[in-house]
């Protein structure tokens, strides 16, 4: 059998589960589980992962790294299905796994897995929000040179992606750490500039307050530029947003979105939000709500908060398990409303549709649209949906 490489959690972490998985390609008997620990409920799925790998490959050996091998250390080792834990700042180095050195390129070794290609150009992070704790299992944020982006954006484009995803774990600190500070703009623009055949790029989870000038010009005006923005809001109310140590206000995010939209109509919007973090009222939650109807945030990503050890804000007064899932459940159902209405909205308009290998692809704004049988895998095709069925636009 094949080396297995399972990933769970973000999207920076897919992106380095393709580059372990191309540094683990010879290993026959290697099971790797990428963790993730960002919530009480991500540890347990990682937990499960590595009893479901096991079970399913009893002979193999299997490793963990990711988020929740560096904070969960101790339980995820005592685990008897474990055989070993990989550091998380060293899993993109090939002698943490034994193997050869690779070329001075990472993704040299990494071949796009996927008709989206996902690049790392950020990692760790230099914020203390009360809720989180990331930074313990990624560290202090550092960034890739411009140049160190291009080759690796350059490579996957030589391997025939048509979208690239810039991720990490706060992309917008991105350049902070690097000579001169240059901004996420800037190295956006480097890539628009090096690869004119690159028909796409998209932003993963940005801090709407660290969106630079030029970038925002990007998002308004170059058409190559995703409409598609996905904000690290977390919640709609002040108070509940100075508790969790944010930089941003709701207003900040109203006001960028107002912005965006008056000059690209199409933009998309999606949003992480939290459901009954430390001390949340019914009018704090009423303001969560709120937040998704005026942003329209199609596409939400609702979190239960869950306490993790060592936050600020596991010591702050907590809320009961039940109304939280309550909550979490009426943030999805808003959202969920908000998604049906915009679908619904782009059925009988023309959309460019990205295929990817499942029969479905995605357009600019990231509607799953359903594509033509035996449409090749990375076919970029005009397609005017029908009907809305389940999501799924066709």
């Amino acid at each position: 059998m094949t080396a297995e490489v399972i990933s769970l959690g973000c999207r920076l972490n897919i992106a380095e589960s393709e580059i372990i998985r191309a540094l683990v390609a010879g290993e026959s008997d290697v099971v790797v589980v990428n963790s993730c620990a960002v919530t009480t409920e991500a540890v347990r799925q990682t937990r499960q992962a590595i009893r479901r790998a096991r079970k399913a490959r009893p002979d193999a050996r299997l490793l963990v790294t990711g988020c929740a091998a560096e904070i969960e250390r101790e339980q995820i080792v005592a685990m008897p299905e474990v055989d070993g834990l990989v550091a998380n700042d060293r899993k993109l180095d090939a002698r943490a796994w034994n193997v050869p050195l690779p070329s001075p390129t990472r993704a040299s070794t990494a071949p796009s897995a996927h008709t989206r290609a996902f690049v790392a150009v950020q990692n760790g992070c230099d914020h203390a929000c009360t809720f989180c704790v990331i930074p313990q299992g990624r560290g202090a944020s550092r960034s890739l040179t411009i140049a160190q982006v291009l080759r690796e954006v350059e490579l996957h484009v030589r391997q025939g992606a048509a979208e690239v995803v810039l991720t990490g774990v706060d992309v917008t600190s991105w350049g902070d750490d690097l000579p001169g500070r240059p901004r996420l703009g800037a190295l956006a623009s480097a890539i628009f500039e090096a690869f004119p055949e690159l028909p796409r790029l998209r932003m993963s989870s940005l801090d709407g307050i660290e969106i630079d000038e030029q970038l925002f010009d990007l998002f308004a005006t170059q058409t190559r530029m995703m409409p598609h923005l996905h904000l690290s809001l977390q919640h709609g109310h002040d108070l509940i947003l100075k508790r969790m140590k944010r930089r941003h206000l709701r207003h900040h995010a109203v006001e960028l979105v107002q912005r965006l939209r008056q000059l690209r109509p199409d933009l998309t919007v999606g949003a992480d939000l939290i459901a009954g973090f430390p001390t949340e009222t019914d009018e704090h939650h009423a303001a969560n709500l709120s937040v998704i109807a005026e942003l329209g945030i199609v596409h939400g990503h609702i979190f239960p908060y869950s306490p993790r050890p060592g936050t600020p804000a596991a010591r702050m007064p907590q809320l009961g398990r039940p109304l939280i899932k309550q909550r979490a459940a009426q943030l999805r159902a808003a959202a969920a409303e908000q998604r049906d209405q915009w679908l619904q909205s782009l059925v009988g308009s023309t959309l460019s549709v990205l295929a990817e290998a499942d029969g479905t692809g995605y357009s600019e704004n990231f509607a799953r649209v359903a594509v033509p049988v035996g449409t090749q895998r990375g076919t970029i095709l005009s397609i005017i949906p029908a009907r809305l069925n389940e999501g799924l636009l066709s």
